[in-house]
């Protein structure tokens, strides 16, 4: 995908009162174009606190109620179909509907679900994703990737017998290891050092300290709730460096970026953690997780061996998960289509970057491969930030692409560049201010 040839505008001053005026003009459309969404919220709110069972989604003045998808598309309850760029927060990547996944649970359900015993399919889940990391010998699966992250911290604390866990600033490790803010008031009760990302003097500062107290580094190889901010390679080769030599464990929480490579971000960047999560788009559609590491970490989870760490969960190998995982890794997540769509994705954001130099709009995009986050940048405060982000997005929604509000992107292999084309030229279009 190519950068618009488009003439560059001069830069102008962004008026708050013009943000204001446009961003109240398009609540209003908002509102009076979906009807039944917002019916469909009050009647939500009648049995779900506000109408919701999931904070990320919340958007004002009240989110869509989407009723179908497929391909790349999506279709809410007032009839109105987007381009879905957000790719369900990274886990919807292989686009709406598939009939490959579809056959693969119609199978696994025909042979029977919750069959109370070890099965076939985990034993072959396990095997491909311990091939595609470099990190994973062992693997143990989970329901999500708050689990699989919670797992892996504290088998790290109870291995190492330390409290201690480096944290960052902006990571979102789930919903009980969230750190925007430094912390979330429902995270489990650890010994945290949140420290500033991409910062390699405040890492080497803490070990200094309190190197012999610290059990792991748990971090994201880019922040993806944090901003789509990616490491700076340097900062993760520092955090391998510190962990090694302090005794500590390194976590590489992928399961975002898993995406980047067959390997992920660590076989992308050269760097190996002791452990790695994953989750997400490997259960095919379906809720999953999963933590792997060097063997000797994880066989303290092997349930032979005296004093081994325990991990129940009747779900931990459901048999539907399990298949639609396999189907999902052997039909799409390849190492060509992968890097295909890395590939697409840096080169949207270059396109993104240059048209909003070109037309002068006060926004710039941040991210890896394709994933990715637009920010506002209007020199107006927070508050004017947040404002003229809203109004980006729901610009963008009356011109039929959909995103997050806070500006998220993800692609899925769904979206082409007829697509993508279509955004750039609704982008162009400018936001009226």
């Amino acid at each position: 995908m190519t950068p618009p040839h488009v003439t560059p505008k001069p830069a102008h001053r962004i008026d708050a009162a013009r943000v204001e005026a446009a961003y109240a003009a398009a609540r209003a459309a908002y509102v009076a174009r979906n009807p039944r969404s917002a019916a469909a919220l009050d009647r939500a709110r009648q049995v779900l606190p506000g109408g919701n069972t999931r904070s990320s989604l919340w958007s004002e003045p009240f989110p869509l109620c989407i009723e179908s998808g497929a391909g790349c598309r999506i279709r809410d309850v007032d009839g109105h179909e987007y381009v879905d760029l957000l790719g369900e927060f990274t886990a919807g990547i292989f686009g709406h509907s598939s009939p490959v996944l579809a056959r693969a649970l119609a199978d696994a359900h025909a042979r029977g679900i919750n069959l109370s015993s070890h099965t076939p399919y985990e034993v072959a889940l396990a095997e491909r994703l311990c091939a595609r990391f470099p990190s994973m010998d062992r693997v143990r699966f989970a329901n999500s990737g708050t689990e699989a992250n919670l797992m892996a911290v504290t088998a790290a604390r109870r291995i190492t017998g330390r409290d201690r866990i480096v944290v960052f600033n902006g990571g979102y490790h789930g919903g009980f290891l969230t750190f925007a803010g430094g912390g979330s008031p429902v995270n489990v009760p650890f010994d945290y050092a949140c420290l500033p990302y991409n910062d390699i003097a405040a890492a080497e500062a803490e070990f200094a300290a309190r190197g012999a107290e610290i059990a792991c580094i748990l971090v994201e190889p880019m922040l993806g709730a944090g901003g789509c901010i990616p490491g700076d390679p340097a900062f993760l080769q520092a955090l391998r460096r510190l962990a090694s030599a302090h005794g500590a464990y390194l976590i590489f929480d992928e399961v975002q970026t898993a995406r980047m490579s067959l390997g992920g971000a660590q076989a992308r960047l050269g760097i190996i953690p002791d452990m790695t999560t994953v989750g997400k788009f490997f259960g095919g559609g379906l809720a999953f997780g999963a933590f792997g590491g060097r063997a000797e970490i994880m066989d303290h989870f092997d349930p032979a061996r005296p004093g081994a760490l325990p991990h129940a969960g009747t779900f931990n190998n459901n048999s539907l998960t399990m298949a639609a995982g396999v189907a999902a890794i052997d039909t799409y997540l390849t190492a060509d289509a992968l890097d295909a769509l890395y590939a697409r994705g840096e080169a949207l954001r270059a396109t993104l970057t240059a048209l909003f130099a070109a037309r002068a709009l006060p926004f710039r995009v941040s991210g890896m491969g394709a994933i990715m986050n637009i920010h506002p940048d209007s020199g107006l405060g927070r508050e004017g930030d947040q404002k003229l982000l809203a109004l980006l997005h729901l610009t963008m929604q009356e011109r039929g692409y959909y995103f997050a509000a806070r500006g998220l992107m993800a692609l899925s292999f769904a979206v082409g560049e007829a697509e993508l084309a279509g955004f750039t030229a609704a982008l162009e279009q400018g936001i009226g201010v």
